[in-house]
């Protein structure tokens, strides 16, 4: 009896000791579980050069819409679309009938001028009379100038003629008939050197300064750099989209950039000091633009919210009042985490 009594205590503290055993290893179990495995690297400055990438499209350096100051008839455009023209150069003949009643109308002025000054001379008018004499006198040869300007008209500048849109024999009507709503007989460019209008975000505008060197890129030749200064830099800020306008000058001696083009102008800001980590270790809340990150400390994830700056391939500056040198940020397995998860940092 004693012996049944003696095996069976025996069986229940062997029971009790093997289930307090594996009710140990269960919790042993699932605080390694708890602790996530991740993989850190020590935050340090980094020297970055401050540059941003803008759109822009490539505009002609000047461009003129030429149109006689009142309607008329064109005699004749002695030029066409293409054709590269010197400065001066007859460009359009308007009919010339305005003119030439104009010029006989001031023979006769001058006529009766002529004799009432000579009249004047001897005392023979009156002061007023002479003085309307000669006010028409100075009417006719104003009109004669202005319509002898204006039968003709000559290239201001070195360029090309971008835009025909009348043909010899048409009225000119002057209304607006140009993609810029002016009218025109003929549209003149020039190209050999070009500028660019670029909006760039305002959180550089203490930095854009005219003559700054900016390098522009184009799709249409790959691998090339053109060179380009600032030229000007609007004083104000588009509310709208937080950016202001800044107009580049590219020389084009060779012509191989054209008005149109589109074009990528690469501002260089200079070198600074910034806080740069992998990409990926960088995660985005979903449904938002929020990013953040986690760091490790003390064995526990802090989650931190950042903004993303510069991009540098595979690489982004974080900016954060909250990141320190020295702090050991998670670049692996940062995915699991939550703020105040317990972390085991893997080879320590």
């Amino acid at each position: 009896m004693n012996k049944k009594v003696i095996y069976l205590v025996t069986i229940t503290v062997m029971i009790l000791s093997a289930c307090s055993s594996r009710d140990t290893n269960e919790h042993l179990a699932e605080s390694e579980r708890e602790a996530e495995a991740v993989r850190v690297m020590e935050l340090e400055y980094s020297e970055i050069a401050r540059s941003s990438v803008f759109t822009a499209h490539m505009e002609a350096f000047r461009e003129v819409h030429l149109a006689p100051a009142s309607p008329g008839r064109i005699e004749k455009i002695h030029v066409d679309v293409g054709d590269r023209i010197s400065k001066g150069r007859l460009l359009v003949t308007m009919d010339k009938t305005q003119l030439h009643q104009a010029r006989v109308q001031l023979q006769s002025v001058e006529t009766d001028y002529r004799r009432i000054d000579t009249l004047r001379r001897v005392g023979s008018i009156s002061q007023q009379q002479y003085d309307q004499i000669r006010t028409q006198y100075e009417l006719a040869k104003s009109n004669v100038a202005f319509l002898e300007e204006n039968t003709v008209m000559q290239a201001p500048f070195n360029g090309v003629v971008s835009e025909r849109h009348f043909e010899g024999g048409e009225m000119f009507s002057g209304a607006p008939n140009t993609p810029a709503g002016k009218a025109a007989i003929l549209s003149l460019v020039q190209q050999n050197k070009l500028k660019a209008f670029v909006n760039v975000s305002e959180r550089f505008f203490p930095y854009v300064s005219s003559g700054m060197p900016v390098e522009l890129k184009l799709d249409v030749y790959p691998g090339e750099v053109f060179e380009g200064r600032v030229h000007l830099v609007y004083p104000t800020i588009d509310p709208a989209s937080r950016s202001f306008r800044v107009e580049i000058h590219v020389d084009n001696p060779g012509e191989r950039l054209r008005p149109g083009m589109f074009a990528r102008a690469r501002f260089d800001f200079g070198r600074e000091e910034a806080f740069v980590a992998p990409a990926i270790a960088v995660l985005k809340l979903q449904g938002s633009d929020q990013r953040y990150l986690f760091l490790e400390e003390n064995g526990v994830a802090k989650r931190v919210d950042v903004k993303i700056g510069d991009r540098f391939d595979d690489r982004v500056e974080i900016i954060s009042d909250q990141i320190r040198p020295g702090n050991r940020l998670i670049i692996a397995g940062q995915a699991r985490l939550l703020d105040g998860v317990p972390v085991r940092v893997e080879g320590e």
